[in-house]
């Protein structure tokens, strides 16, 4: 390299991650002698390894061990804990919010860069229903999953100590909107945590919970493919899992979730996972986006027209060279993220070292989906399989994909003390409120919405 490069990459996901991972260790000279910095900015110091959510929803994994500590994976980057608010492209510069910036009475810190990397990912896609901000929770975060898992035990808490056959049934009702992967699998994993629970409660049995999910298209986890689509359906049904196509959420308002259908059903837990949108942003740079607010890319992962500007994963529609197909893109998804962030990295050290870039190109294997306890779909290079097969390919496949050997470690080693020890199906609600109970103490009000469960999750 001629110069010193300043490399910023803003997201600490999927893509930030392994970029920066793949930068520090193509860069380690260049890094050593001082001719090269790389800066990740993200609102997390952890990646989190989502496809691992509904497990440790259901209590399979530890949550510690579904994220990967940034600071120790990217030991030769300076990680910036904090938000991109606006990316100058023309100027070289990004705007960030950090944990100080409001105790510093400023806009945030602007940061200088040579390259830059845009990878901050997705986030919920939401609509305008009413009660759906007031009562929904989401499932993208390793905080949302645990959250849930402690708010479905309290809700089973709330119905085994209730005499009113309104409370109780509210409690009981489970409703999940979205068929994709984050729904169906957390559907799935939560369903059988929770009747396994039921063992343990004199008077809650299985058949007393409703579970919903509600899908607005004809079908249910796309990427498996029509037939172990409708298998899935079959199989949740089976499970008294109430699965409802080409139906919509109308309304929550009140705690009473309304289906396009006419349906209503009393319920106090409403899961969003009806699909993502790019992050806000995307929206706050000087960088050509598409229809669907993602960056115009190419197949070598740069941004169209803006040299030294590169993205992948969710953020990035990026040409499927495979497809044969004019104007096919990548599917936003962790299998073209891990590996579009191993091309990107490459490229980013090719064109400082001015040479050839590599064209992406990846021709989609196949999805796995986890239903449960040895429960599964797959379909993988055109082989289906279901059931216990299906659900040891979704754990074989995920745990030599999680990041970093003491991951893997602990993972695998989770799930061999699952195997010989009883389930956990202890809610610990407190967490979300850790100063309730001494405010109560102090004679202080609780800073949090309901006021008659000081130690709960709503």
């Amino acid at each position: 390299m001629k110069e010193r490069a300043r490399i910023l990459v803003v997201g600490g996901g999927y893509v930030g991650m392994y970029t920066a991972l793949r930068l520090q260790r193509r860069l380690k000279r260049e890094l050593g002698r001082g001719e090269a910095e790389i800066t990740v900015v993200t609102p997390d110091p952890y990646m989190t390894y989502q496809p691992f959510l509904p497990e440790a929803a259901a209590g399979a994994i530890s949550p510690r061990h579904v994220v990967v500590p940034l600071r120790r994976v990217l030991d030769r980057c300076r990680v910036v804990i904090g938000e991109a608010t606006a990316v100058d492209h023309a100027a070289r510069t990004a705007t960030v919010r950090t944990p100080a910036t409001d105790e510093e009475g400023t806009d945030g810190r602007r940061i200088e860069y040579d390259e830059l990397v845009l990878a901050p990912g997705s986030v919920a896609r939401t609509l305008p229903i009413p009660g759906l901000a007031d009562h929904a929770i989401g499932f993208k975060t390793v905080e949302e999953a645990i959250g849930l898992r402690n708010h479905v035990l309290e809700q089973m808490d709330i119905a085994s100590s209730t005499r009113d056959p309104g409370v109780r049934d509210a409690a009981l009702t489970f409703v999940f909107v979205g068929g994709g992967y984050a729904g169906v699998e957390a559907l799935g994993e939560l369903e059988d945590m929770a009747r396994y629970a039921t063992r343990y409660y004199h008077n809650v049995r299985p058949e007393d919970m409703k579970w919903i999910l509600v899908e607005a298209s004809d079908r249910i986890l796309p990427e498996v493919g029509d037939e172990m689509g409708r298998y899935t359906v079959t199989e949740l049904r089976r499970r008294n899992i109430d699965v409802r196509l080409e139906t919509r959420l109308d309304s929550c308002a009140d705690r009473v979730a309304v289906l396009s259908d006419g349906s209503r059903f009393p319920t106090r837990t409403v899961v969003w996972t009806a699909g993502v949108k790019p992050h806000p942003v995307l929206a706050a740079t000087d960088l050509p986006l598409n229809e669907r607010g993602r960056l115009r890319c190419t197949a070598e992962l740069s941004v169209e027209g803006a040299p030294h500007a590169w993205a992948a994963g969710d953020a990035a529609a990026v040409p499927d060279v495979t497809a044969g197909e004019e104007g096919r893109e990548c599917a936003p998804n962790a299998q073209h993220a891990l590996r579009q962030a191993r091309v990107l990295g490459d490229n980013v050290v090719h064109s400082l070292r001015g040479e050839p870039l590599e064209t992406y190109a990846h021709k989609y294997a196949g999805s796995v989906a986890s239903l449960g306890l040895h429960k599964g779909v797959a379909q993988v290079y055109g082989r289906k399989l279901k059931g216990y097969p299906a659900w040891l390919m979704h754990r074989t496949y995920h745990l030599s994909r999680v990041p970093t050997f003491n991951r893997k470690a602990r993972v695998a080693a989770e799930w061999t003390l699952a195997g010989l020890f009883k389930r956990e199906i202890v809610s610990l609600g407190s967490l979300e409120h850790p100063r309730a109970e001494f405010e109560l103490a102090a004679g202080g009000k609780p800073s949090h919405d309901p006021p008659h469960n000081p130690k709960g999750s709503s």
